[in-house]
């Protein structure tokens, strides 16, 4: 059903139907073409409304109605005038009324009657009838009605277009974040600015301070800080040095880099988000089905009704055609499913945009309303709820003298030379690391060296035990039960103490955790880690529920556990060895998938590693969906109350409604549908 449409400009360039393709060539340039297809259609609109609404002035000077009413009598009348109305009366209904017959032809086409069948019938029995009358036949003129009508649906279309095109603009604003030129630097030394179509995986590019960066890729020289607010919602300028990744369309900072190309057009971030935002806009909504069922009925209805008024003032109460015409005009005004027909994908296209600033990313939308209905969400564990590294999280004093940091920082000036995970995250717990000299791994059991002329070793357990070193048992045993590594400081030759470590938990997963269960959603996770670190986790967390020793190809098996307790699912992860799980899910969601955004198991993909993000999905779905209905109860709310008006049910009480003044309260239902649209907010 395309009760959404308004003439060729909504079956084609709806937010739903958007025809326009990423190339490889510059975004800036397709995203301009896509922008001014949009305007052009505003701007016809407009144009029309104009032209129609100039003519119509002679009309309604020459309309012996108006004249009357005015208290003109028939002063203004000469030999003539009828014919005159006719002529201009007839332009305004074939320049103005144009897009209206022409949605009117592709409905009948399409088999499929709705708003432009309403509008249609009801100008052209209007047209037709007045014309007759011109040339000879008894009755009353409409020509008045007529172009007010075709003046005020005019206008009403055009501020709705304004409406559609504010709410969609989230593909053109992404294309602008491109640059039109890159600065590449030649095999020669020398710098050369090129179209960004001349980019290509491999090209070494400088990017100068407070410039955006025109290419996904990967920083080979230089450290800058980034603003990539307007790609992944992360507000706080981003830290880049040799070896991070930056995203094309970012803002550098207060240094220059230069970027080694990886992915440029269809491939770049900037386009796959593109991709996913207009999946989104065109992928199926339960909630429209509803709508366009209701708006197909509606128009039933409408038609219905228009034929009983007709019937009802004519045959049982035996009112003058005109009269009755004028009423039957009126319904099939008043009850356009104009209102019905935006209801939900002006909601859809500001919901998409709104996504897609924040870096929430939907790929299926009907997954995405299925959101709002989530019982249970199950994480997995590391890269998630963690942060997929080391940290240090305990310090334990054995008869020492030192305080905490100062044992941290021998450890870490041993630590300094070794790439190992546990030695990387001791070294990441101070903020200065001393030198060190004379240093020897202890294969399989630590390190050594020496600070400060005093020999430092860091060993494991087992270097304990083999020595016969002892130390009390109470703690460090508390560190062993939540599944905590756990390494020794020995200070010439003396046990100083012990630092206990573990994947560290992310500051926003608890925070996430919380706000999930003040939602009423029971939270759980996945992990492959032993039972020891999965409960320590949990009890930190708060969690509900959690599955240890979990191997990624049982991850799948596990969700399905879950969802026969009849529960409606949500899994999230990083995309790669969940996609299993993500798709045996009612709802995937890719977390942290950064510039990798075509994670095809996901339903959802969240650009950030932040489990909030999860939670500002969820609140959007509700949000979205609330908007969803309030505007269906607001557009068939309307038309039910609007039909009984605009037939005269009221009539004996002097409140009676021109077929105009049906054309205004139509628009104004479509305009309070799209400004509430636009409050949508999480």
């Amino acid at each position: 059903m395309k009760n959404d449409i308004s003439g060729e400009y909504h079956q084609q360039h709806s937010p739903r139907k958007d025809h326009h393709e990423m190339h490889d060539s510059s975004h800036n340039h397709q995203g301009n073409i896509h922008g001014s297809h949009h305007i052009h259609m505003i701007d016809d609109f407009r144009k029309r409304f104009w032209i129609s609404l100039l003519l119509s002035i002679p009309v309604l000077v020459l309309s012996p109605m108006l004249q009357k009413f005015v208290g003109l009598g028939e002063s203004l009348r000469f030999p003539g005038d009828l014919y005159i109305n006719f002529i201009i009366s007839s332009v305004v209904f074939i320049f103005g009324g144009w897009p209206f017959l022409k949605g009117f032809i592709n409905e009948l086409k399409l088999k499929n009657p709705g708003m432009m069948t309403l509008i249609a019938v009801a100008i052209s029995v209007a047209y037709f009838y007045s014309s007759v009358v011109v040339f000879g036949i008894p009755g009353k003129i409409f020509f008045w009605e007529l172009v007010t009508l075709i003046d005020i649906m005019l206008l009403g279309h055009w501020i709705e277009m304004k409406s559609v095109m504010g709410a969609s603009r989230a593909l053109e604003e992404l294309a602008k974040l491109m640059p039109s030129e890159a600065h590449k630097l030649t095999k020669e030394g020398s710098v050369q600015d090129v179209p960004l179509d001349q980019l290509h995986s491999g090209d070494k590019i400088l990017i100068k301070p407070g410039e955006k960066i025109p290419a996904d890729g990967k920083v080979v020289d230089g450290n800058t800080s980034v603003n990539e607010a307007m790609i992944t919602g992360e507000s706080q300028p981003v830290y880049k040095k040799e070896g991070n990744k930056v995203i094309g369309g970012s803002i550098n900072g207060e240094g220059s880099l230069i970027v080694e190309v990886e992915k440029t057009g269809k491939d770049s971030f900037i386009s796959q988000v593109i991709d996913l935002v207009r999946q989104a806009q065109k992928s199926k909504s339960k909630t429209q089905d509803l709508a366009n069922r209701a708006a197909f009925w509606l128009t039933m209805i409408a038609i219905s009704a228009g034929a009983i008024t007709m019937f009802i003032w004519l045959v049982v109460i035996r009112q003058e055609f005109v009269f009755a015409l004028e009423r039957t005009v009126t319904v099939m005004v008043i009850t356009c499913p104009h209102a019905l027909g935006l209801a939900i994908p002006l909601v859809v296209a500001v919901s998409t945009a709104i996504s897609a600033r924040k870096g929430l990313l939907i790929r299926n939308r009907a997954a995405f309303e299925k959101a709002r209905n989530l019982q249970a969400i199950i994480f997995d564990k590391t890269g998630t709820l963690t942060q997929g590294k080391f940290g240090v999280t305990d310090t334990v004093l054995i008869n020492s003298q030192l305080d905490e940091s100062e044992l941290l920082t021998f450890a870490a000036a041993v630590e300094q030379n070794s790439e190992h995970p546990i030695a990387r995250g001791i070294v990441n717990s101070v903020d200065h690391v001393e030198k060190v000299s004379d240093f020897k791994a202890i294969p399989g059991k630590g390190a050594r060296g020496k600070i400060n002329g005093k020999e430092v070793m860091v060993v494991s357990p087992g270097y304990l035990r083999e020595n016969n070193i002892t130390y009390p048992n109470g703690k460090i045993d508390e560190l062993n039960s939540q599944g905590k590594t756990v390494v020794f400081v020995l200070i010439e030759g003396k046990l100083e103490g012990a630092i206990g470590m573990t994947d560290i938990i992310r500051d926003e997963s608890k925070k996430a955790i919380s706000n999930l269960k003040e939602m009423g959603i029971q939270t759980m996770m996945l992990t492959g880690d032993n039972k020891q670190v999965a409960d320590y986790v949990a009890q930190e967390l708060g969690l509900d529920d959690y599955f240890a020793e979990v191997l990624p190809s049982e991850k799948a098996e596990k969700v399905k556990e879950v969802q026969s307790r009849g529960l409606v699912v949500a899994m999230t992860g990083d995309g790669v060895n969940d996609a299993p799980a993500l798709a045996q899910a009612d709802v995937g969601i890719a977390i942290g998938a950064g510039t990798d955004v075509a994670v095809e198991a996901a339903d959802i993909i969240l650009v950030r590693n932040n489990p909030q993000d999860a939670v500002d999905i969820i609140a959007l779905a509700k949000a979205t969906y609330r908007k969803m209905i309030q505007n269906l109860i607001w557009a068939t709310g309307y038309n039910a109350f609007a039909i009984p008006l605009a037939a005269g049910l009221f009539f004996s009480y002097g409140i009676i409604l021109s077929p105009a003044m049906g054309a205004v309260l139509m628009s104004l239902s479509t305009i309070i549908v799209a400004v509430n649209a636009r409050f949508l907010h999480v």
